[in-house]
């Protein structure tokens, strides 16, 4: 399969399949929808039937919908919430076709909103599903409404030297689990990795069973950043190692025109498990400001 993400054997999807059954089952009663759009079917959750714009949430690398056990409970009182699995990456998305460069990453996600027929959606992401918001609002803006960006990488800061040095472990099926738990350990600030929690376990299974077959996304450009026409709240984690969180959120606020920037000095770049009252409290204020 090559050029396509996909898991490396038959016992490979069922043992993620497995590991991802378990880490749903933390979350609210919802319904499932399998997408299709121009690279594959994307795996999408809805959750709640809120009578607001709706808000669709995309995850961080080697991540899936169950990462956002925590973030649900608090946005769902006002809003119906969709939750996409991106396709390349490990979740239940099937990808058909390889993913090239950025207008392939914004195509299928345009695809996804016109599948569920979302005219107008705010998109929420963290980590590498905020760098995918950034990039389809600034090649496909027309179904977005705003944008909530979760520390995004590579959106206006690159990425340390030593961070993609130390990643590096996270994309090789053998690594040790020990090395794979202190990686995690560090890109969340030096907090200990419950082995036994199930989305922590889903990320291990991810690295392991799926081979990713991912474009390396690329930093976007001053005028694209200046070009999008959408409100933009970028909450930046000052304790993060995915880029120098001064900078980024200094680059945010010289380049977006309606941008509503923070920096959260005690946050690290598992920002969205770490304050999910406040994040959902915040989001919540957004939406209402751009809805009204």
């Amino acid at each position: 399969m090559t050029g396509v993400g996909h898991f490396r054997s038959d016992a490979a999807r069922r043992h993620f399949a497995s590991a991802y059954e378990a880490a749903m089952a933390a979350l609210p009663e919802r319904r499932t929808l399998d997408v299709p759009t121009a690279f594959g079917e994307a795996r999408v959750h809805r959750f709640g039937d809120g009578a607001g714009r709706p808000v669709v949430m995309l995850p961080g690398r080697n991540a899936s919908t169950p990462m956002w056990a925590a973030n649900l409970p608090g946005l769902l009182s006002h809003r119906t919430v969709y939750c996409v699995d991106l396709i390349g990456e490990p979740g239940l998305s099937v990808q058909r076709r390889p993913i090239t460069d950025a207008r392939d990453q914004a195509r299928w996600l345009d695809d996804v909103l016109a599948g569920l027929r979302l005219d107008s959606a705010h998109l929420l992401g963290v980590s590498f599903g905020g760098w995918s918001a950034t990039n389809l609002a600034v090649r496909h803006p027309r179904r977005v409404a705003s944008l909530t960006l979760l520390d995004p990488v590579l959106t206006f800061a690159p990425i340390p030297v030593r961070t993609m040095l130390a990643v590096l472990p996270m994309s090789v099926p053998h690594a040790p689990e020990w090395l794979r738990r202190s990686v995690l350990r560090w890109i969340a600030g030096g907090a200990d990795v419950d082995g036994s929690d199930p989305v922590a376990r889903l990320v291990d299974a991810g690295s392991i069973d799926y081979v990713l077959r991912q474009p390396h996304p690329t930093r976007f450009t001053a005028d694209e950043l200046r070009g999008i026409d959408v409100p933009v709240l970028a909450l930046f984690a000052g304790r993060s190692v995915i880029h120098d969180a001064r900078r980024a959120a200094g680059a945010a606020r010289e380049t977006l025109r309606h941008g509503h920037v923070e920096l959260w000095d005690d946050a690290s770049h598992a920002i969205n498990g770490e304050f999910p009252e406040r994040i959902a409290d915040r989001a919540r204020r957004f939406w209402d400001e751009v809805d009204g």
